[in-house]
């Protein structure tokens, strides 16, 4: 059983249904998350036969690191192995410079929550190998584990932009999320994690009534229908105005501001004509935007604008008061865009294996 995956009221039922006392939750609970044990031997003020019990019945890290690019002081990827033995990926960014000249100890991790994905976002490396399956609550805040144990650094925020649409897993991601704000879980505040979602309209209508103030991000990356329908197969189910329909209904109920994640594309959605409709969908929903120049993918022929195309779309929308951010170089180097060190990996395996 994935210990990781379950509630403190769960672990208490199962503790029970082992014949140890309930309040062991708490106990145990503490050691995983509070002091991060890394197996149960070393949680000491437990019964020596409990602990016996607990490794039989449970597993307390569901993935292994297989790779790490990057460095220290810029965004680093991580390749994990899960247990049945498919592949995910997490990537550690740091905060940019501050206006001091030293770089801030922020740090963002930006999880996976399916391994592949099945909504084939024509730029996305995620889905060219396929969707595989749903991650479990527990893979999910294993990554945070995992890294913040392997770099001995802090994470203040999270955002689900990794593989996969966190929607298309919404059990599990509000699992955990409930896991990640727990005071007896990770104990992040809702404010510190965002959601990002390609448009699952039902599912951001849901997500408005969830009690969590999580923040929500959308991949718009097209600001009309016929963009979108060319790189975003989801938007023939949801198109572009049933998607702001739904976000309007959940920037009202939850009052809060939403982003709309934008990544430029050369000659396809980096005109002066998107940017200005990018800025009246904005207008209406009080968002904020995040352009992303494009990462480029092997096997796709994308490729991502000039600075100067880059830097007149910012001008746009900044002309219009539309609060925006033209993101830095962030992993380029080093394939972080979604699926890419998976499928570089995979590649490199099968060329072992043929050679």
């Amino acid at each position: 059983m994935d210990l990781l995956s379950l509630t403190l009221d769960e672990v208490g039922s199962a503790l029970e249904a082992l014949g140890e006392p309930r309040y062991r939750a708490r106990q145990l609970c503490s050691w995983v998350y509070a002091r991060r044990a890394v197996d149960f031997e070393a949680m000491l003020n437990l019964p020596a036969a409990l602990r016996s019990k607990l490794a039989q019945e449970f597993s307390l890290r569901p993935l292994e690191k297989v790779t790490v690019t990057g460095s220290k002081d810029t965004t680093r990827k991580f390749l994990f192995q899960l247990e049945d033995g498919q592949r995910i990926e997490t990537v550690l960014i740091p905060a940019s410079m501050g206006l001091d000249g030293e770089r801030s100890k922020r740090r963002t991790l930006c999880v996976s929550s399916q391994v592949g994905c099945a909504y084939g976002c024509r730029f996305c490396a995620s889905g060219l190998d396929g969707w595989k399956r749903n991650l479990s609550a527990g893979e999910i805040v294993a990554q945070l584990l995992a890294v913040e144990e392997l770099t001995g650094e802090k994470i203040q925020n999270i955002v689900f932009m990794g593989m996969g649409e966190p929607f298309a897993n919404y059990e599990n991601l509000l699992r955990a999320l409930a896991i990640l704000n727990a005071p007896w879980g990770i104990g992040l505040g809702a404010r510190h994690m965002t959601v990002s979602t390609s448009g699952l309209v039902p599912r951001i209508r849901d997500f408005a009534d969830q009690p969590l103030q999580v923040r929500l991000a959308i991949s718009l990356h097209g600001a009309s229908d016929e963009v979108r329908d060319q790189i975003m197969p989801v938007n023939r189910r949801y198109p572009l105005e049933e998607l702001l329909d739904a976000c309007l209904h959940y920037s009202t109920k939850k009052k809060q501001y939403l982003t709309f994640e934008y990544i430029l594309i050369r000659d396809v959605n980096d005109s002066e004509e998107q940017a200005r409709a990018l800025a009246s969908h904005a207008q209406r929903l009080q968002a904020k935007v995040n352009l992303i120049p494009y990462n480029t993918v092997t096997g796709l022929d994308w490729e991502r604008p000039t600075e100067a195309v880059q830097k007149r779309f910012l001008r746009i929308m900044q002309d219009r008061n539309i609060p925006t951010t033209l993101r830095r170089e962030k992993g380029h180097d080093i394939a972080a865009a979604c699926g890419q060190l998976r499928l570089a990996q995979a590649a490199n395996s099968d060329g072992m294996a043929s050679s």
